[in-house]
């Protein structure tokens, strides 16, 4: 299941479950900004690309709630 992390792993924007966000395939986290401006569409951790965050019902999210942990790494656009 989708840990829905809650910010922008390389800017700290908010980013709540209903957010528009994109993730790769390890599920790090990133807002739009950030993954087309400053990562070129690929992720800094693993180079793979990203696909949109999923959204969990409502309902479930009462059941399954997101992630509270924040990540945040010093990306600015140098892929590790």
């Amino acid at each position: 299941m989708l840990e829905l992390r809650p910010n922008c792993e390389c800017c700290d924007k908010d980013l709540p479950p209903e957010a528009d966000a994109l993730i790769c395939t390890f599920e790090c986290t990133f807002c739009p900004t950030c993954a087309n401006d400053v990562l070129d569409g690929l992720c800094p951790n693993c180079g793979g690309n990203f696909a949109q965050r999923p959204l969990r019902p409502s309902h479930l999210l009462v059941k399954y709630p997101a992630s509270s942990e924040r990540i945040v790494k010093a990306h600015g656009g140098n892929r590790a």
